[in-house]
């Protein structure tokens, strides 16, 4: 994989590489409507010996706009940056979402950031995308400025599977639902996942004969509570190992009914790993949360749980996300 470049606001403009193809989004999720403008960049650019950029922005602008609101984000910064360091893209220009940069219209973004900074030869963009005060930028305004300004611009239509059009909304809800399947095609075939540092826990599963990586997600995580069958990444690059496991995310409320916790189950495995930080990605939904009146039965569908979740994990061994190193 190649080196995979960030360029920030702060970044000298004599390092920014003149005439890149960007591809422009959010890119929540990344999934299979993104891949569409990630692919086209890249074409563009191989076409013409430029290199093909993700153009995207931090923090999500409705985290900007409505900073009270619950916001269920698919990848926060640097999962996002890890999954599009694994398209094939040379770097991502990441601009700071602020009250300066709401307050841009379009025209000034496409003239300073566009040109003038960043030195654009190409743009690949949704068909739904906007940018600049007000939402005003969409696809048609950059495909009637580009023979002016002497760039090439390619906008993507959306992308439907069984007549529901892909979005990270429309994930958000599959998640949100266990439909996990569902997730995993909108996302390119790329299971969902989260990254976390395994904390101290109250060590009820080791009692039970399960001991778990405990994590806490974010606040906003809207992921269906229940047991799911997981597949760990630890460590990165050349030294990442993965390790198969069944996770609770809930309140236990068998026990405490407590703070949503993720809590990891691996199979055959004895290391310590608390402190470490582990990649966690969500391969199939097995079943509820549900509050037990006994240990012991409580124990027997833990061992169900740990079958079927081998299982699950059995019919799909190369489940994983792509995930590339960031410079």
């Amino acid at each position: 994989m190649p080196a995979f470049t960030v360029i920030r606001d702060q970044t000298p403009q004599a390092s920014i590489p003149r005439g890149a193809v960007v591809a422009m989004g959010n890119f929540d999720g990344v999934h299979l409507g993104h891949r569409a403008v990630i692919n086209a960049a890249i074409e563009i650019g191989r076409a013409h010996g430029r290199p093909a950029l993700a153009l995207t922005f931090e923090p999500h602008p409705r985290r900007f706009f409505s900073p009270h609101s619950p916001q269920f984000r698919l990848t926060d910064e640097t999962a996002k940056l890890r999954l599009l360091a694994g398209t094939g893209l040379a770097g991502a220009v990441v601009m700071t979402f602020d009250k300066d940069r709401a307050q841009t219209t379009a025209q000034d973004f496409i003239h300073h950031d566009l040109i003038g900074r960043l030195g654009v030869s190409g743009i690949a963009v949704g068909y739904d995308f906007h940018f600049g005060k007000g939402r005003v930028g969409s696809p048609s305004l950059l495909v009637s400025e580009a023979p002016r300004l002497g760039i090439e611009v390619d906008v993507q239509p959306h992308i439907d599977i069984e007549e529901r059009p892909v979005s990270s909304t429309a994930i958000r809800e599959a998640l949100a639902e266990g439909q996990l399947d569902e997730a995993t095609m909108m996302l390119g075939g790329s299971p969902w996942f989260v990254t976390s540092e395994v904390i101290h826990g109250e060590k009820r599963g080791r009692d039970l004969g399960y001991p778990t990586a405990n994590m806490r997600l974010d606040r906003d995580c809207g992921l269906k509570h229940g047991i799911y069958a997981v597949r760990v990444g630890r460590g990165r690059g050349a030294n990442r190992v993965l390790v198969d496991g069944v996770a609770s995310f809930g309140r236990r409320p068998t026990f405490d009914n407590g703070a949503p916790l993720l809590e990891v189950f691996l199979f055959d495995f004895k290391d310590s790993l608390y402190g470490e930080s582990l990649d966690v990605a969500f391969i199939g939904y097995i079943r509820e949360e549900l509050k037990f009146t006994d240990i012991d039965g409580l124990v027997r569908q833990m061992d169900d749980d740990s079958q079927k979740a081998r299982a699950r994990l059995k019919a799909s061994p190369d489940a994983f996300p792509r995930l590339g190193e960031i410079e």
